[in-house]
Parts: C-alpha cells; structure tokens; sequence
C-alpha cells in the first residue's frame, strides 16, 4: 500500500486494545489549526460538524494534513443522516461521532450508514480518497476500518446505554458533559450525584461489553484525572477554547495588577 492519508483502522484498533488516547475538537474551520493540534502531538482530532464554524469541506483539508503527522481526524457530523455520514467517510474520516441520538434503535439505524450493504446502506463509488481514487477498490470490503463513536448526552440515551454499548459498531461511548448534565437537571453541575452517576453508568456499560468510553474535558489535569478513572477516548477542549484560554492567561500575566499600579503611583 502507498503512503496514505486514511487511519486504515488504527485508532479502532488502538481503542480495541485498550489504549488512553488523547484528543481535541476542531471547531474554527481552519486547516492550519488543525495542523497545530496534530503537530502538538495528539492522538486523533475531533472534526465538529455539529457546533463548528465550517462543513464536510474542511474533511476535504484537515484529513490530509493531519495524517500528514499520523494523526487521523474523526468527524461528528451534523446529524445521523445517510448522505452526511457517507460524504465524510468518502473524505477519509477515520470515524463517525453519532450525536443526539437517544435510543438502541436509533443508533442501531444510523450504523448502517457506516457500512455497505447487505448490512448496511452505504451507498457504494470507489473514485474517492476512501478507496484511493479508484485505486483501492478493495477498500469497499474494509468497512470495519470505521471507528464508531456515540454520544451519551441524554437521560434517554443513558437509560438504554447498556443496550447501545451492545451494539456491533459501537466502539465508543462519549459522554458530552454540559447535554447530558442538563437533561440530567443539573446544568454544568459536573460533581452533582446524578451527574457523577451517570458516568460511572456509562464507564460500566463500556467495561461490560468491552468498549471504550470517552468525555470532553477542559485541559490536561482533567485528562489525567480521567485516565485513572478508565476514560480512554478523551478530549482535551477544542481549538478556540484552548487558543482563548491560553492568551487569556498570557495577557492577564503581561497586565498590570491593580495592585501593581497604585504602588506605581505611591
């Protein structure tokens, strides 16, 4: 095989075994950022289709320029529809973040998106970067290459979510923090009882059925924090986040305190 821009299932492979990988969203549309979370050494990026700034066009930069520094791009997509799903896939996505689906079944029909028929309903072409331009027709029989990943950010999603973990194609299991704390009731109260409930209800349905589990956090000590607690398919904010905080903290050091200039004055 020639060098590629595609994750030929490495990540799922990786998540399968057990590994702690560590990653960001991508958000401002922007390849060049994505270049900058790739070449700071993550382990895959999160394309977000559903909150960023951009669409399926930036799959079209940002595959290719993160695989550039080995780092495949999973992409959460706008919603489970077929065509949307299929345009990515076909741009290379190393995976499919599901979100806002709340029941077994739902998540059991957006699978099929992910896979050719007879299982799936896939729409099948090979002149595209998934089968190397028609190169690679071999391709259309590797669709478990396909990391699945499912969004738990409803108290309807986690009452089935033990169901959802049994689901052939589901990989992953990610909690969004400030979705499911809200439907749970208690908006961004991330050390409320429910909340802390919930969460140990996924890691244990990820556990039971041999998934990976994974959550969006706000910087590296609550990476570390998580990786102890079995989360192995963590997001370290996103790129704007970080960008923002990190100037933030940088200009509130270069600043005066009010401290500082009365005593300039005196």
């Amino acid at each position: 095989m020639n060098r590629s821009p595609l994750d030929h299932g490495r990540l799922r492979a990786r998540l399968a075994a057990g590994d702690v990988t560590l990653g960001t969203f991508v958000g401002t549309a922007s390849a060049v950022t994505a270049e900058v979370c790739a070449a700071a050494g993550t382990d895959w990026l999160l394309l977000d289709l559903e909150h960023g700034a951009g669409g399926e066009e930036q799959a079209r930069t940002t595959v290719p320029i993160a695989a550039a520094y080995g780092v495949p791009t999973v992409v959460r997509v706008e919603s489970a529809a077929r065509i949307r799903i299929s345009r990515v896939l076909y741009l290379g996505a190393a995976g499919i973040m599901l979100p806002r689906l709340d029941t077994a079944e739902e998540v059991r029909e957006a699978l099929r998106h992910l896979r050719y028929p007879p299982a799936g309903d896939r729409g099948m072409a090979t002149y595209n970067r998934a089968c190397r331009f028609g190169l690679d027709p071999a391709a259309l029989d590797r669709e478990g290459e396909i990391l699945g990943v499912v969004q738990i950010e409803s108290a309807s999603a986690l009452a089935e979510v033990e169901a959802i973990a049994a689901l052939d194609g589901v990989d992953v299991l990610f909690v969004g923090p400030r979705d499911l704390s809200h439907d749970l009731g208690v908006p961004g109260e991330f050390t409320a009882p429910v909340y802390q409930e919930a969460l140990a209800r996924v890691r244990e349905a990820a556990a039971v059925h041999g998934k990976a589990c994974g959550l969006l956090v706000p910087d590296g000590a609550a990476a570390a924090a998580k990786r102890t607690e079995g989360w192995t398919f963590i997001a370290i904010g996103s790129d704007s986040t970080l960008l923002a905080a990190a100037l933030s903290a940088a200009l509130g050091q270069a600043r005066p305190r009010p401290q500082d200039s009365q005593e300039t004055r005196s």
